[in-house]
């Protein structure tokens, strides 16, 4: 399993306009190949600021599956113009502990 995880800083005052185009991005995403799930968390000390999280089975489930797909473009589409300055995505690994 991969996390992906992405701080997104939202243009000021379209932070409601930013969660309802999510809200329609959500089936986007749920709907790829390889996905597992995902949460949008809003942070409380920054406005404007969200942490995204999603889980896939594979890092190319997103990478490639996903961001090479026409369901990338819908999602580009709704979602993109918020973002001031454009997000760094990253992906991680569980660590064994034991």
């Amino acid at each position: 399993m991969i996390l992906e995880a992405v701080m997104l800083s939202i243009k000021p005052n379209l932070e409601n306009d930013f969660e309802s185009a999510f809200q329609q991005a959500s089936s986007i995403i749920a709907s790829m190949n390889g996905y597992l799930s995902h949460e949008l968390h809003k942070c409380i000390e920054v406005q404007g600021k969200y942490l995204l999280l999603v889980r896939w089975e594979t890092l190319e489930a997103h990478t490639i599956g996903f961001r090479n797909s026409a369901e990338y473009q819908q999602w580009k589409n709704l979602l993109h113009h918020f973002y001031e300055p454009f997000p760094t995505v990253e992906h991680f690994k569980q660590v064994s502990l034991s």
